[in-house]
């Protein structure tokens, strides 16, 4: 009998150290998960307190023909940096085809106002510098969140240093002057499109509320998958951790889990 609880003793003992083990194993993925839940409770309050209101009184205020100018002109110069990634990436062919793009479009269209190049069939693509790192072979690493930005990885900060440089306004602070002009120039235009992409989000939100058991969870694995798609040319991998055509199918589109 002794013998037979000692059994029991033991058994039990390996799987409470299995459970344990079990709840302390980190996801390679996601090492960082403390300070990214607390960034991402910290973005949500800044989302909730300043940029949600700003992106409904913006939405109030603006007619709808200057609200999609506003954002075909920031499209427009975004279009730089794609032709520049496109190059970078060895997709030539389309880098002229978005260079074309980007020409029609600041002559015909009004400094970008009107999608011109959309109505004659050159594409709008989506190429950027963490995607040109990935394309090289520079690996994702850990999910990782960041004030005001929010969902990212180290490749993604780099990511965001490269598309600075590509972007002309980063410097206009450099040739304005007096200075005050030219950091007017610099931060006036990247808030203006902060605001603009946030209000075009509002209609969003409710999907993630609405579907997420864990908001946290929903934001990371939609970025990830997000990457993934985007770096594939849309040939997402099996273990992709959400399969972006069906979410699209689904009429979950534009998918772009970042609302800050």
């Amino acid at each position: 009998m002794q013998n037979k609880n000692a059994v029991w003793l033991v058994a039990g003992l390996l799987a409470l150290a299995n459970g344990c083990a079990t709840v302390h194993t980190v996801d390679p993925k996601d090492p960082w998960q403390s300070w990214n839940r607390s960034v991402q409770s910290f973005n949500d309050g800044v989302d909730d307190y300043v940029m949600k209101p700003v992106a409904k009184g913006y939405r109030w205020v603006t007619p709808d023909f200057v609200d999609q100018g506003v954002t075909n002109f920031f499209s427009n110069i975004d279009d730089i940096g794609v032709c520049a990634n496109d190059a970078l990436q060895g997709k030539f062919a389309q880098s002229g085809a978005d260079g074309a793009r980007f020409l029609v479009n600041t002559t015909a269209g009004v400094a970008g106002l009107i999608d011109v190049g959309s109505m004659i069939g050159l594409a709008k693509h989506n190429e950027d510098f963490d995607q040109t790192l990935g394309y090289w072979g520079v690996p994702t690493g850990p999910y990782l969140v960041l004030p005001f930005f929010g969902p990212s990885s180290p490749r993604g900060v780099f990511g965001l240093v490269g598309d600075a440089a590509m972007n002309p306004f980063t410097y206009a602070g450099i040739y304005l002057n007096p200075g005050w002009v030219g950091a007017a120039a610099s931060i006036g235009p990247g808030a203006l499109k902060v605001i603009d992409a946030r209000a075009d989000l509002l209609g969003l939100e409710k999907v993630a509320t609405e579907a997420a058991l864990d908001r946290y969870e929903f934001f990371k694995n939609a970025y990830l998958s997000r990457r993934n798609y985007l770096i594939h040319d849309g040939n997402v991998p099996e273990d992709d951790v959400l399969k972006f055509d069906e979410l699209k199918d689904q009429g979950y589109g534009p998918w772009d889990p970042n609302p800050y």
